[in-house]
Parts: structure tokens; sequence; C-alpha cells
């Protein structure tokens, strides 16, 4: 069965309806479904529903908009196939900007240069063989044990070079000259720049790639931002005012400012960049306005083009072309986001929890949760919530079958249950728990 009605039952609608009468909302506000189109496909903004589950009865906006399933695919074959993509891409990304093929020539050429009587090791490959397991001396001839203490010694340079040429590539991804010059004139240490950063990028990378290449986020020097702080302030401060301000910005930087800047020097020696988990946790997650406007974001699929009037294709073909986008981001086909006109990358952590991630709300503050995958969307259609699998024994349904079932959801006269229809009223008011 593709097609579920995902509704609360009569018996739940109690704590819905004592809900929606605590927020004391307008009339308005109590029926948005009045205010929507006929058909909305909650895929920006669904509701994660599983019936008859008291902890989410009142349920929450989807950030990314695929409803969740924990239920496996039903085939080995296909958990195989993403498992094995899963670590294929792992060991790309992992030595990134080299390739995992460059280690098979590593060890040929260390291995050819001992054949010649050479040792490229300076004695670091003996030293590995006097150390091996005592198990290994036994049942390895002294052959044996040289050809594995020269893998294992190859194997260490490998990623001794894969790190070295990560290190050259966030260096030179912290060059930042290029942006002050002028068009049509580039300097020369540019031009090297640019031919540097070609060379080491020359490789197709995965989405992910320069993630672990791209440089931490700078901490600006406390002085310029207590001077930008006043220039800024200026305009709206009386000379009294900002004379008072002035006297307060210099007790801040030689004193508690200080202090400060060390912690936030200290934190961004780890963290890629040392302000973004403070803002999603105190701006965004503890914000208690409400989600539908400030937090929202839809999709169309044309805007003065219409292939075709019939609603339900539409919608099938939506669906299925999100559906894709997110099967390339899962297996990391899209290439990386760069900076229009140039070769510098841009991070890719926000495709991270585009999909499969909800938020789930609480009394201070909310909590993302991500699943991994998911198989099926949740639709709304004139005040009733439909579960819609998109997969099934894990193939993805063509744009066709999910139009067939679009239609038998536009088609379907039930009435909504009592306190369905508002249900989306609570994301319009502050933050509910």
């Amino acid at each position: 069965m593709l097609l579920e009605r995902c509704a609360l039952q009569p018996t739940d609608a109690g704590p819905l309806l004592a809900a929606l009468n605590h927020l004391n909302l307008p009339a308005w506000r109590l029926a948005p479904a009045l205010l929507q189109p006929p058909l909305r496909c909650c895929l920006a903004a669904g509701l994660l529903l599983r019936p008859r589950a008291p902890e989410l009865l009142l349920p929450d906006l989807i950030i990314s908009g695929i409803a969740i399933d924990s239920r496996p695919r039903g085939t080995c074959l296909f958990l195989m196939r993403f498992l094995l993509l899963w670590f294929q891409n792992g060991v790309i990304k992992g030595v990134y900007p080299a390739s995992p093929s460059s280690w098979l020539f590593v060890v040929i050429a260390i291995l050819a240069t001992m054949y010649m009587r050479s040792d490229p090791s300076m004695g670091l490959i003996t030293k590995i063989q006097q150390h091996l397991p005592l198990s290994l001396h036994v049942s390895l001839s002294a052959q044996g044990q040289t050809m594995l203490s020269a893998l294992l010694f190859s194997t260490l340079l490998w990623l001794s070079l894969i790190l070295a040429l990560r290190f050259c590539l966030k260096l030179l991804l912290s060059y930042h000259q290029w942006m002050f010059e002028q068009h049509g004139r580039v300097s020369n240490t540019t031009k090297i720049w640019v031919t540097l950063l070609r060379l080491l990028s020359s490789r197709k990378p995965l989405l992910y790639s320069y993630q672990t290449s791209l440089p931490h986020l700078p901490v600006p020097v406390i002085k310029e931002t207590v001077s930008r702080y006043l220039l800024s302030a200026r305009p709206l401060l009386t000379d009294e005012g900002y004379e008072r301000m002035t006297k307060l910005a210099a007790q801040f930087e030689n004193n508690l400012g200080n202090r400060l800047q060390r912690y936030l020097k200290l934190k961004a020696l780890w963290a890629t960049n040392y302000v973004s988990d403070w803002w999603e946790e105190y701006i965004y997650l503890r914000s208690r306005g409400p989600i539908m406007v400030n937090s929202n974001y839809y999709g169309m699929d044309f805007l003065y083009v219409s292939p075709t009037s019939v609603q339900a294709a539409r919608a099938g073909n939506t669906i299925t072309a999100l559906l894709l986008y997110r099967r390339k981001v899962n297996r990391e086909e899209l290439k990386p986001s760069r900076v229009p006109g140039t070769v510098i990358p841009l991070c890719a952590a926000q495709c991270e929890r585009m999909f499969n991630t909800t938020r789930t709300p609480g009394e201070e503050t909310d909590v993302l949760q991500h699943w991994q995958d998911s198989e099926f969307i949740a639709v709304y259609h004139r005040g009733r919530y439909f579960r819609l699998w998109v997969y099934r024994a894990g193939r993805l349904l063509s744009p066709r079958e999910i139009e067939l079932q679009i239609q038998r959801i536009l088609e379907d006269q039930s009435v909504p249950l009592p306190g369905e229809e508002k249900l989306g009223a609570l994301t319009a008011g502050d933050r509910w728990a």
C-alpha cells in the first residue's frame, strides 16, 4: 500500500484542541489550510507524522522536507550497495587531494628502489621489521617480513604525503589578495596561486571533498572589532552618547574583551567555525518566534512555464526531481559549490542536513534530529495529511506512479478528523512544547 491517511484519531484531538485554545490565535491563523493551495506537498514545510505516538501528537515542521521512516529497504542487495558506496566515498574524501590509486604508485616505487639495492627509507624499513610481532617472525620468512615492512612504510609515507598536500591546499585557500585586485589586472602572485590551486584540485572532487582542506574561520582582532562597532553606532548616538560608548568600548577592550578573545582563539584552533555551533544553539534553536514565517522555505517546479495543467502530474514531477536531487546529495555526486568565476570551493556543510531533518520543539530550546534515509513524504490536502510512499523494494517510484497516488489524494472525499484541519496553526504562534 503506497498511500496512507496519517491523521489524529478523534480520541487524540483533546490535547490538540487544548493547545489551540492556549495559543489564542486570531481566526485567520487558526485555519491556515484555508489560505493554502488545495494541494500542498509537504516537502519543504511538511509534518512528521507518526499516528498514535503520544509524544508526537503535536507534530513540528520538517526543515528539510522528507518525512522519516526507520524501516529498512527490504532488500539486502540495496543495503550492501549503499554501504559499499558509503565506504567508497569515505575513502575518496579521506585521501583528497590525492587518489586511492596513488597508494599503489607509492608502494611500487618503494619496492622498485629496494629491488635496485637502495633503501629509500634510510633505515626505517629495517626498524619496522625489528618491531613486528613475534608471531609474524615465526610465520613469515625474512623476505616476507621485509615486504611487509616495506608495505607499512609505503602506507605511512603515502598518508604523510596526503597530509602535506592537504596542508598546502589549505594554505592556498587562505590567500585572499585576489579579492582586492582590479578587474583585468591580475598580479603575478595571484597567477601563480591560481596555477597551484588548479594543480592541487585537478581531480574530480566529490561534494564534501574540500571540507577538510578549507581554512578555519579567522578570529578578527578585537581592536578592529571595537572600532567597527563604534563606526556603525556613531550615526545612531548623540555626541554625549557616543563619548560614553567610546569609554565603555575602551574598558571592554582592555579588560573582559582580551580574555574573551583568548577563548575564541583557543576554540578556533580545533573548530572549523568558532561561531556556527553557538549561532545554531542560541540564535536559531532557542528562538521562540514562529517557524512558519521566519525559517521555512518552499520550492516550485516552474515559475513562468507551465508544461502541463494537470496538478497531479506537476506534483509528481516536482517530487521526483527533489528525490533525485536528494539521491545525488547522498551519493555526493554534486560538484562542490565555488565562488562564481573562480576555482575557490565553498563549504558544503549546509547540504548535510538538507533532507531527513526535523526540528523538535522544546520548552527552552529545540533539537535537530537527522535520519540517514526515509521512504515516504507527507502530503497535505484540504486539511488532511497523507503518507505517500515513494520507494518500493528499494526502487524510486516514477513520476507517473507518484502522479497516480497524488490523483488518488485529490479524488479522496474523506473529511478531516477533529482537530486535524487546524493542526498547522500550532506553527503560526510562538514555539510550543
